[in-house]
């Protein structure tokens, strides 16, 4: 199974998510180095993971409280070609997350930086011809299915016929919350995603949780808060991609 660290943008900093509470969201302090400059956290969870994705939430577009453009292009320089950056920035419909990646795109300073891969969250998405959009034009997008106390969020329940190859199963209330990962929601979701690659996100506190979500059949999950405090690491990743309970998934 997969890991895939999580990067959240907040006014300039990388922040910590606490149950999807963004009001308590606050700059990282974490075990892998001494700031919260954005390309410095993630330098440092890509060396902690060996990871070749990285998942950025940019909360300051999905908040509407200013977008990092230019801290997004830097993560696309700094982690370079062969990299896939999953980013969700609020995107609504597929105009504006072209144009986001149009920006990023004119910024960077790289000929040949890491690649924007679009996510399109529920919980702001309106459009969902958005994802059948995104793919025609080759981005090949992801669906992210939020949820929070139970319920899903905003356009959370798009029929399956419409997800695209990859979902995500974003469990907010498991977010930052050492509450073990939510596979109760990723088994439903599995139920109905046929062939589909089915992502985990929240909840995991150690290497046992992550056998548990390979076993469960999670594709791969994403993890910040285990990385931050150390007790997910390189090993724990390595161990959970060679154990009998892994899941076969390619980078990506």
């Amino acid at each position: 199974m997969q890991v895939i660290p999580v990067l959240d943008l907040l006014d300039g900093h990388a922040v910590r998510a606490v149950r999807g509470e963004r009001s308590r969201y606050r700059p990282i302090q974490s075990s892998l180095c001494a700031t919260s400059d954005p390309v410095s956290i993630a330098r440092a969870l890509v060396a902690a993971t060996g990871s070749r994705t990285l998942y950025v939430a940019d909360l300051g577009a999905i908040l509407l409280r200013g977008a990092h453009d230019h801290a997004l292009a830097a993560l696309c320089d700094t982690l370079g070609d062969g990299f896939d950056i999953w980013l969700d920035a609020g995107f609504t419909a597929f105009a504006p997350m072209r144009a986001l990646v149009e920006r990023i795109t004119r910024l960077s300073r790289s000929a040949a930086p890491a690649a924007i891969v679009p996510v399109f969250g529920t919980e702001t998405l309106l459009d969902i011809g958005a994802i059948a959009e995104a793919s025609a034009c080759g981005f090949e997008p992801i669906l992210s299915l939020d949820y929070r106390g139970g319920g899903a969020l905003g356009a959370g329940h798009i029929e399956s016929a419409w997800w695209p190859s990859r979902v995500i199963v974003m469990t907010l209330d498991h977010v930052g919350a050492y509450a073990g990962p939510d596979l109760e929601t990723l088994t439903a979701v599995r139920a109905i995603a046929g062939a589909r690659k089915v992502i985990g996100a929240g909840g995991v506190r150690n290497d046992a949780d992550l056998a548990l979500a390979a076993d469960g059949g999670a594709g791969a999950w994403l993890v910040a808060s285990a990385i931050h405090d150390g007790t997910v690491g390189r090993r724990d990743v390595d161990r959970g991609a060679g154990s009998a309970l892994a899941s076969p998934s390619s980078d990506g």
